[in-house]
């Protein structure tokens, strides 16, 4: 089999599932709604047609006023379509603002052509994989303003709240669960990197900043 059908035959398959599973909620929603499988269908499909618009209308306000913070009224450069097609998508299917204004800040950072940031396309399947959580805590860890950058040991015990340069004056120095998970995903990412004990267990109570890292966190700021 060439690889033309192989491709026919994988797209043939996934949609298959993809109607196989709208079908199946169809059919789920009409038992506690009533009514017939097909209307059931048509309210699905409606709701999440009208979610994903107001999504994108959101999208597209707010990456218009963050252009407009910079004396803007439109792009200055074109986005390449490879970059801009998954961008808008991405931020179209993000439904916390927090994270929907970092992906806008994305989008403005790839169409300002005076901006010092370097957009590149593994910065929005990284932001595809954050949760709130994980940005809040991107952002404490490198707005502490610890000289020099890439050396500085930066404990975690007090996130979400604080970070500090010196060791707690405490016995438990690990972060909440919570926090650890968080900061696991920031180091599996490569936006931090943390402790490590001789036997190459990974310690989140303290940890180094990456130059991924801080370049990822200026693109998906608003600041030029």
């Amino acid at each position: 089999m060439s690889d033309e059908s192989k491709a026919i035959e994988e797209i043939a398959k996934t949609a298959g599932k993809a109607i196989e599973a709208v079908l199946k909620l169809g059919g789920f929603l009409s038992k506690y709604v009533g009514g017939s499988t097909e209307q059931a269908m048509g309210i699905v499909e409606d709701k999440l047609k009208y979610l994903r618009w107001e999504r994108q209308i959101r999208l597209i306000e707010r990456a218009d006023s963050f252009l407009a913070e910079r004396g803007l009224r439109q792009p200055s450069r074109n986005v390449p379509l490879q970059l801009a097609i998954p961008l808008i998508q991405g931020g179209s299917l993000e439904e916390d603002n927090t994270l929907q204004d970092r992906w806008a800040a994305l989008l403005v950072n790839a169409a300002d052509a005076s901006s010092h940031v370097e957009v590149r396309r593994a910065f929005v399947s990284i932001l595809e994989d954050l949760t709130s959580l994980d940005a809040l805590l991107l952002e404490k860890i490198y707005a502490a303003t610890f000289v020099p950058d890439f050396e500085a040991e930066i404990w975690t015990t007090h996130l979400p709240e604080c970070v500090t340069d010196e060791k707690p004056n405490q016995e438990n120095l690990r972060p909440s669960s919570r926090v650890e998970l968080s900061l696991g995903n920031l180091t599996r990412l490569g936006l931090i990197t943390p402790e490590m004990t001789y036997g190459g267990i990974a310690i989140f109570s303290k940890v180094h900043r990456t130059v991924l890292g801080r370049e990822f966190l200026r693109a998906i700021s608003r600041g030029r």
